[in-house]
């Protein structure tokens, strides 16, 4: 299985912010939006600040694929 995060970059398209708004604003860091963007599994903590920082749910932001 892997992840997709092509859910949240559309989010973040859509509330017109960057990679760099997001890392600020959910106080993650530089290394999880490099994974994030590989495709790469971050933690659960992660994730649980970028849903809080963008008032969603985890399903809007990521998905599993087979």
């Amino acid at each position: 299985m892997s992840v997709n995060y092509d859910k949240l970059w559309k989010l973040l398209i859509d509330k017109k912010m960057k990679r760099t708004d997001l890392h600020e604003l959910a106080g993650i860091s530089t290394t999880t939006i490099a994974k994030l963007g590989k495709g790469e599994y971050v933690s659960m903590e992660c994730m649980n600040r970028i849903c809080s920082a963008l008032g969603c749910d985890i399903g809007d932001v990521m998905t599993f694929t087979c």
